[in-house]
């Protein structure tokens, strides 16, 4: 599957990596594209070069839009048109949508979330009112998925994959990992 990652300056970097990482590990094709510059400094000051500019990309070239969280990084993601319209179009076509840590909030504004069950970092939740917060690491309801926090970051990948691949593909990627814990 094609899957879109956007990198908004910000952005928890445990997060992207590990999301860019697994994905391409389970064989998808995973894209990075930034906000604005092709250059992005994380939460942290560390510096990734996005291989696109979000400007550059078509939504149906992808079947998958996962955003990393990270502050400011989630409300740079959450303030941009281009990314709620990706994350509109994408959901409608069927795709999936995940997002860790605050990047729910993103996907919050959406509106697509609305009715929905989800998981965030916490105190978040509060900009999500027409949803229902369920508290735990993972959360999925239909093709919407959202992680708690970076320390769950590899488990939330696993529900990913499994929601694309099956359950046997991301038990096989969390064996050869080493990854503990219930996805």
């Amino acid at each position: 599957m094609n899957i879109l990652v956007p990198l908004a300056e910000g952005f928890e970097e445990i997060e992207a990596i590990t999301i860019i990482d697994m994905l391409r590990r389970a064989g998808h094709n995973v894209t990075t594209a930034s906000l604005k510059n092709k250059i992005v400094t994380g939460a942290h000051s560390i510096q990734i070069t996005a291989e696109k500019i979000l400007t550059e990309i078509r939504f149906e070239e992808f079947g998958a839009f996962i955003l990393p969280g990270g502050m400011p990084g989630s409300t740079n993601l959450r303030d941009h048109d281009r990314v709620m319209s990706f994350i509109q179009r994408i959901y409608a076509a069927g795709g999936i949508i995940g997002a860790v840590c605050a990047a729910p909030i993103a996907i919050g504004r959406s509106g697509i979330l609305d009715g929905k069950k989800f998981t965030c970092f916490p105190g978040d939740e509060k900009e999500m009112t027409h949803s229902r917060f369920t508290n735990e690491d993972i959360t999925i309801d239909g093709k919407i998925v959202t992680g708690r926090s970076a320390g769950v970051t590899a488990l939330f990948t696993l529900k990913i994959i499994e929601l694309i691949d099956g359950r046997e593909k991301a038990e096989s990627l969390q064996k050869r990992m080493f990854i503990k814990g219930e996805f």
